[in-house]
């Protein structure tokens, strides 16, 4: 019976232990990047879609653009959204990797047949109550 106790405890504390480390993308994301030599930002909005997760991204001088193939796995979050710049239109790939409510990662786009990767950050808005 003790035994039994003991197994029942480690998997309990096990689970719990595993929950709390859960990542929550959920939130509005302000978003900071440089390319070449530029300082940029965006907003990145996550929200639930009944079981999948969905959102958009939004660009001070674009509205915003529905992200597509939003994924987590474990920390990871990954979604592609298409940035309109110039009557051009650039599909962006992004891969965020994130702790607590800060995010770091890289996103990357292709222009004249060279793929261009940057380093992108961000951090969840804080909720009004």
């Amino acid at each position: 019976m003790k035994t039994f106790l003991s197994v029942a405890l480690v998997f309990g504390l096990c689970g719990l232990a595993c929950a709390a480390d859960k990542v929550e993308p959920v939130g509005t994301w302000k978003c900071d990047y440089e390319i070449s030599g530029q300082k940029l930002s965006a907003t990145l909005t996550i929200k639930k879609d009944g079981d999948k997760l969905a959102g958009a991204m939004k660009w001070p001088d674009q509205k915003a653009e529905k992200l597509k193939d939003v994924k987590l796995n474990a920390s990871t979050l990954s979604f592609s959204a298409v940035r309109k710049f110039m009557g051009n239109e650039y599909p962006l790939d992004f891969t965020l990797t994130i702790e607590g409510d800060k995010f770091k990662g890289k996103s990357a786009f292709e222009f004249m047949g060279n793929k261009t990767e940057f380093d992108i950050e961000g951090k969840r808005e804080k909720k009004d109550n």
